[in-house]
């Protein structure tokens, strides 16, 4: 099983509780689902990237913890996200997310829409407006719909500005990226802090990649966040 095989190889990390089985019944459940998922997004032919990752609550002091017990290649990204919906809240609505990312120098837009399990499809161009980058998202996402959607425009609604450290960690089974963030979200003219720890498989076996997510949370004292930036951002952007 491959979650066993995670575990022996991180025998190191210590866990405080003993809920390991539970977690594989999750794991193993999520991972059947995104499986018959990605089948039926490839009988379709659709051209999208799957994404795949769990997130927790942290503190900057855990994530410093972390950094410095979790080996492997770091990369270390200023990221400033803006987040975009149209006027009368349409992509919201059906719960896409669409946004432009300054990663360092480069500006990546990207649509978001749901998938099942832990997954999200995922459609990303270079571009350096999100005008710009629409036509070519409508287009990789093959949503007849979306252009009618956006027919009206976006506009800015919130954004986030954090520091991310990532590392390339690889697992007997999975290569993952542990994403440890730092910084804030902003909406409505406020702030509030952001420090998360995210779990996203780049490789390999989804059930390998939740086991390690769930060893870390263990190790670390972590909870699960079921919010994500954008959700969180958006929410402080209406708050009155």
């Amino acid at each position: 099983m491959h979650y066993e095989l995670c575990i022996k190889h991180y025998s190191n990390l210590s866990f405080q509780r003993n809920d390991k089985l539970e977690f594989v019944s999750l794991a193993l459940g999520a991972a059947a689902v995104y499986n018959e998922e990605n089948e039926r997004l490839q009988e379709m032919g659709a051209d999208m990237g799957i994404e795949f990752e769990v997130k927790f609550r942290a503190t900057p002091e855990v994530l410093d913890t972390i950094r410095q017990k979790i080996t492997g290649q770091e990369v270390e990204y200023r990221m400033e996200t803006t987040y975009y919906d149209t006027p009368a809240g349409a992509l919201s609505a059906r719960r896409y997310t669409l946004r432009r990312r300054m990663e360092n120098a480069q500006s990546v837009c990207t649509l978001k829409t749901p998938a099942a399990g832990f997954g999200r499809q995922e459609f990303e161009v270079e571009a350096d407006t999100i005008e710009a980058a629409i036509p070519a998202l409508c287009k990789l996402s093959n949503l007849d719909t979306l252009p009618t959607v956006l027919s009206d425009g976006v506009v800015p609604i919130c954004g986030a500005r954090f520091i991310r450290i990532a590392k390339t960690v690889t697992l007997p089974d999975c290569t993952v990226e542990l994403a440890l963030d730092q910084g804030v979200l902003t909406g409505g003219g406020r702030e509030v802090p952001l420090c998360e720890v995210e779990v996203e498989l780049k490789e390999g076996s989804r059930e390998a990649a939740l086991a390690y997510a769930m060893q870390l949370s263990l190790a670390f004292g972590l909870e699960q966040e079921t919010e994500s930036k954008f959700r969180r951002a958006q929410k402080l952007a209406a708050q009155l």
